[in-house]
Parts: structure tokens; C-alpha cells; sequence
């Protein structure tokens, strides 16, 4: 026999979609995706084994781009420059500093963007492996205070690739927001160790190649470009990271 279902207790049992979750931080990495500054870091990098009688070129330095300063000065070593880590890092942070003063490389849209996330109540961190002198002149030569707070290189025990930058990031959030989780934050990044870094953390990431080519990962988005990206592009981003995840369930 058909019996009618009762459509008011049909709605009542039928659950409803989960709503995805709420954007409330970008992690932004600093060096080839907020600014264009690696052709600084090649040519110090030249400079300096040059000058100790080695050979470096952009080829050679590409390969080390988005890894902890400690990581790269201690290959410098290793390449005949007989200077400390801290000596290499200081020259190296140095001469960046001296071309950023002159002229500071924006990457296209990431200002808008970052301005556009501010005004939408969306809180920024900067995430970087490079020093915090060097990162503070780049987020003064904004123009607002669009940065919450920085997370650097000297302020963490393990750099990028290690998940610490982006888990240290996190936790600060979550002291002003305890209900904040991974699931509710963004990061772009440029480079491999940059986004293995944050997918280690399991913040959902952007990749934006810049000097250096990234393969293709089903777990992150690519984007080839910041410029005219927006708050929602990003919050579109994040839900189907989380419909991706509840997939996998």
C-alpha cells in the first residue's frame, strides 16, 4: 500500500548541508608573493660566493628559493665562504634591505588584496623565513597597518618547509580567537617549501609560482596571479577545501 510521506517530518530528518567554514585569516608568505624581492636575494647571493672565490648563479639560487636563511647560509659554507651563519645571514638580509629602501617590488594585486581582506574584517599574519627587520620594513612601507603581526625566520626554531611558521601563526590567532582553527585560514604561498610548510600545518594554501615553476598538487589551488583576486575568491577557496575534506571522510 503507498503511504504519503509527511513532508513537514521529511524536512525535520533530512539533514541539512554543513555550511563552510568561516573565513577569518590569510597567512601571507613575504618574499615572491606579497613582494617580488628573490631577484635581490639572487643577486646578494651571487655577490657573496663571488666574492669568496666560488661559483653561484641564478640557476643554482632558484633552487634554494622560500628556504630558511639558516639553510641556505649553511650551503653558502659549504660553497667556500668561510664567514658564520649569522655573518651570512646579516650580509645576505643586508644587501635585500639596501634595494628595498630604494625601491620596493610589490607582486600584482597583493596590496589590493591585502586591502581588500582588511576592510572585509578578514585578519592578515605575515608568514617569513626572512628576518624580522627585513619583513618590518616591508609591511612600514604599506599603506595601513594591515598585519595583525609577523611570524619571521629568527622567531622560530624550524623554518619553512617544517609546519612550525604556519602552527606558530595559528596558535597566536586563536590566543584573540579560541574557536579560530586551521580550517578557517588561508595561506599564499610561492614556492615549495613555502607551501609544503603550510600543508604540513593543514592550513588550506593558495600556490602563486613565481620564480620558480611548483608541480601540480591535488591538495592545494594554484593561482597564476594576486591581481584581481578578491576577499570572496579567497572564501571560495577555503569551502571547497572544505567540501574536499568532508569527501574524504
Amino acid at each position: 500500500m503507498y503511504l504519503p510521506v509527511d513532508s513537514a517530518l521529511q524536512e525535520r530528518t533530512v539533514p541539512a548541508p554543513s555550511a563552510a567554514p568561516a573565513l577569518k585569516a590569510v597567512l601571507w608568505d613575504m618574499d615572491g608573493t606579497l613582494v617580488d624581492t628573490e631577484p635581490y636575494w639572487i643577486a646578494a647571493e651571487i655577490e657573496l660566493v663571488t666574492a669568496h672565490g666560488g661559483h653561484w648563479d641564478e640557476k643554482l639560487a632558484t633552487s634554494m628559493v622560500g628556504n630558511a636563511l639558516e639553510t641556505s647560509a649553511a650551503i653558502f659554507q659549504d660553497m667556500g665562504v668561510d664567514l658564520t651563519i649569522r655573518e651570512i645571514v646579516d650580509q645576505l638580509s643586508g644587501s635585500v634591505s639596501a634595494g628595498i629602501r630604494k625601491q620596493v617590488p610589490w607582486r600584482p594585486g597583493a596590496r589590493q588584496l591585502l586591502a581588500g581582506l582588511h576592510g572585509r574584517g578578514v585578519r592578515c599574519v605575515l608568514v617569513t623565513m626572512s628576518e624580522r627587520p627585513l619583513a618590518q620594513e616591508i609591511v612600514d612601507a604599506l599603506d595601513a597597518p594591515y598585519f595583525e603581526f609577523l611570524v619571521t625566520g629568527d622567531q622560530v626554531t624550524h623554518g619553512k618547509p617544517h609546519p612550525e611558521p604556519y602552527l606558530t601563526a595559528v596558535e597566536r590567532l586563536r590566543a584573540g580567537d579560541p574557536g579560530l582553527t586551521v580550517e578557517n585560514c588561508v595561506a599564499l604561498e610561492d614556492s615549495i617549501p613555502g607551501t609544503a610548510s603550510a600543508m604540513a600545518a593543514n592550513v588550506p594554501t593558495i600556490a602563486i609560482p613565481h620564480v620558480v615553476p611548483l608541480p601540480e598538487d591535488p591538495r592545494r589551488t594554484t593561482w597564476q596571479t594576486l591581481a584581481g583576486k578578491t576577499c570572496d575568491d579567497v572564501a571560495a577557496v577555503l569551502a571547497a577545501h572544505a567540501g574536499m575534506a568532508g569527501s574524504d571522510a
